[in-house]
């Protein structure tokens, strides 16, 4: 699947969180989750910077990142949608 995305895969584990950039994945702690909602009412462009310096803890998954996004098509709608559903995780 293309794109970006969380995805909840269970409870009580190290990470119940995974940050989807492609066909690859990255764990997500539960208290970055709790960062990210807490912001994610804030514009598109400073809630991908928050979620690219949390998520991306490597400058190799921060430029995966910004590169999956821009293959994404429209980069705001992308990010309004993460901001969305990272409220309901």
């Amino acid at each position: 699947m293309k794109g970006l995305r969380f995805e909840r895969i269970g409870q009580g584990r190290y990470y119940n969180v995974v940050f989807h950039l492609g066909s690859t994945y990255v764990p997500v702690s539960d208290e970055t989750i709790e960062e990210l909602k807490a912001q994610s009412l804030l514009p598109a462009e400073r809630f991908l910077d928050l979620l690219i310096d949390r998520v991306g803890y490597s400058s190799y998954l921060k430029d995966q990142i910004r590169t999956e996004l821009k293959g994404s098509g429209d980069p705001v709608t992308q990010i309004t949608v993460l901001q969305g559903a990272i409220r309901e995780l």
